[in-house]
């Protein structure tokens, strides 16, 4: 920060925080300044200190929510889905060197809940209104695809009793929409999506399943 003046003395504003420099020992010393609405800044000594003086922030903004969180609250409806038409959960965000799994499922056979029939590799995006990807389907590129594959490779190399059912590759898309009240979370109707209770209102958002896409792709 610039004084902007030799002058002993000189004020400088700076955020309602400001230097006054003392015609005595040329330090630094940290004022107040007293704000009128129709007069001068007035300042108010204050005791020196060797280090600046943390600047307030301008302005307060209510703490927004991580993407990850928001992520993590997709996948949660995914699987609150899923299990509704008898697919478990197995694993949530599995991860290697390759990647990350956000969800690794298997579908059970109604009338042997023991019985796995096959595996389903489910990767989710979540998205907000506006977003430029088509709800995150254009983020599934060649090389996402690729990555997805190695990834799910290692998973079986790892779990050797799953590697003998059939996978496939599913992609959900998950739009999110933050609520602007309280009130309206409590009387909200979810936007129609491609299953009955395909959604869920959480941390001040209401999610919801826009679309589920078996075998979305197969390399």
């Amino acid at each position: 920060m610039q004084l902007g003046s030799q002058d002993p003395g000189c004020l400088v504003d700076f955020n309602r925080i400001d230097w006054l420099t003392s015609s005595d020992t040329g330090d630094l010393e940290i004022v107040a300044l007293r704000v009128s609405r129709y007069g001068p800044l007035h300042p108010v000594p204050c005791p020196l200190s060797p280090v600046p003086y943390p600047l307030p922030c301008p302005m307060s903004h209510s703490p927004q929510p991580k993407s990850t969180n928001l992520g993590a609250l997709g996948e949660e409806l995914v699987s609150r889905w899923l299990q509704e038409r008898h697919w478990q959960i197995l694993h949530r965000r599995w991860h290697c060197r390759w990647g990350e799994l956000d969800l690794v499922v298997a579908q059970v056979d109604p009338q042997l809940p023991s019985r796995l029939l096959s595996l389903a590799f489910v990767e989710v995006k979540t998205r907000s209104s506006g977003n430029w990807d088509a709800n995150g389907a254009l983020a599934i590129t060649d090389q996402k695809q690729r990555k997805l594959w190695k990834t799910a490779q290692l998973f079986l190399a790892d779990h050797p009793l799953l590697a003998d059912l059939p996978c496939r590759f599913d992609v959900a898309l998950v739009c999110c929409r933050r609520m602007s009240s309280t009130r309206e979370q409590a009387i909200a109707q979810p936007t129609p999506s491609i299953a009955d209770n395909a959604a869920l209102i959480a941390d001040g958002y209401c999610f919801v399943l826009q679309d589920y896409i078996p075998s979305a792709f197969m390399l």
